[in-house]
């Protein structure tokens, strides 16, 4: 007889049960199938789960990053308001004083004054609206995604000899380096019969992809000194942008960025512009988990399943086991075992799916599309080129904590019913 009492808990005789009860035929009262079936589900909703975490994940990462590469963290700028001799004045005259004091606040690193239009963009008998920035080169060189994008075509060191266009206005103009685009400004020269358009051509010396539709489909960089005369703004630009060290608190830095500009300033961060979109990626991320965290259980659930038929196939040895000697306890380990290594080795198989699948994203992605016919991923509906995923190790963890957890606790309920099986009774027909 085995005296279970003189054992500790998990011993290997509990261990060396479960594992034969696992790989037993059904012929033999096992449900090697039914394992299989649980093994394959849970494995599969981990790597749902993972790959699912890991796209939200990427999206939200790629999308803040060329938010924050291509744009400024907070602009300030000054509301139309009346002067002293009744004019309206939305425009910055000292622009350069203001931009060394806001270069002063603690937090700042990067202050750049600009001039801001929108125009219609013509060549080769095309037309196209864009969103003209009039800035440095220097300044231009220190924002991120303009200075170091995707892809380029040109050199930006040329910028003072022409425009910079993004990829997208380039493809709808048909342009390429050393092209020739046409702006045309309404707002343009004061005549006795009204104002008349302003019209100027320039070379294109640099085209850039950032890898987000609106930006390479609608942005066009100018000299600050040439916007400044095609805008008729002459020793004055429309506001300032400001990169940040910590743009997830640049809220903190508004009394400061307002005390240092002029006054009947305001500023606009990057939050007030893209914060509902991030909002509704939280909320996206949130609720997706919920809904795969229920794959998740309905894939365990199948453990229940297997270990009930175990249970009932196997209660002529549960008796026999319990006739010689093993407690309750015992009983519910071998069954506990039973259960939980199929979500051990089925969580592992999925981490292991998701995480390659994650690594691989690309290449599987364009095997999808070709086999799809293109067009699966359309950047001007989704504002990122591709499909975004980033793999780390806190979603990992949540994907396999939640997958153990739910199968160690369905495990316990048919374990016990196991464990409390009469060994009388199930020896009575036997």
């Amino acid at each position: 007889m085995i005296n279970s009492g003189r054992t500790s808990p998990f011993a290997p005789h509990e261990w060396m049960i479960a594992w034969r009860y696992l790989r037993a035929r059904k012929s033999e009262g096992g449900v090697s199938v039914m394992t299989w079936i649980s093994l394959i589900g849970i494995a599969l909703a981990v790597f749902a789960l993972i790959a699912t975490l890991a796209v939200r994940s990427g999206f939200r990462t790629d999308f803040t990053a060329t938010i924050l590469g291509a744009n400024a963290h907070v602009s300030v700028y000054r509301p139309p308001f009346e002067d002293a001799d009744g004019r309206i004045v939305r425009t910055f005259d000292n622009y350069e004083d203001i931009a060394q004091r806001l270069l002063q606040v603690e937090g700042v690193n990067r202050v750049a004054p600009i001039v801001k239009g929108q125009v219609m963009a013509t060549a080769n008998g095309r037309n196209n609206g864009v969103e003209v920035y009039g800035e440095t080169l220097a300044d231009l060189q220190n924002l991120p995604l303009i200075a170091n994008p995707e892809r380029q075509i040109g050199k930006l060191e040329n910028f003072n000899k022409g425009v910079a266009i993004g990829t997208g206005v380039a493809r709808e103009l048909g342009l390429s380096v050393g092209d020739k685009i046409t702006l045309i400004s309404p707002d343009g020269l004061q005549t006795a019969f009204g104002t008349s358009p302003r019209i100027n051509a320039y070379d294109v010396v640099y085209i850039f992809e950032v890898g987000r539709y609106d930006i390479d489909r609608t942005r066009l960089y100018m000299p600050l000194s040439e916007a400044q005369i095609y805008f008729n703004r002459e020793g004055v630009v429309d506001e300032f942008e400001i990169m940040v060290d910590d743009p997830d608190n640049v809220q903190q830095l508004d009394p400061m960025l307002l005390a240092a500009s002029d006054s009947n300033s305001a500023t606009w961060t990057w939050k007030n512009a893209s914060g509902g979109f991030l909002r509704a990626l939280q909320m996206e991320d949130n609720v997706m988990f919920i809904l795969m965290s229920i794959l998740v259980l309905v894939a365990s659930m199948n453990i229940v399943s297997g270990l009930i038929m175990l249970v009932k196939n196997k209660g002529r040895d549960i008796g026999i086991l319990r006739t010689m000697g093993l407690s309750e306890g015992s009983i519910m380990r071998i069954f506990f075992i039973c259960g939980s290594s199929i979500g051990v080795i089925g969580t592992i198989a999925g981490v292991i799916l998701g995480c390659l699948f994650v690594i691989y994203i690309d290449p599987i992605f364009n095997v999808i599309n070709g086999l799809m016919g293109g067009g699966v991923w359309d950047p001007s509906q989704r504002l990122l080129s591709q499909l975004p995923a980033e793999l780390n190790l806190r979603d990992v963890m949540k994907a396999v904590c939640l997958s153990l957890g739910l199968s160690f606790i369905i495990t316990i309920f048919p374990a016990r019913r196991a464990a409390k099986m009469n060994p009388v009774e199930a020896l009575r027909y036997e």
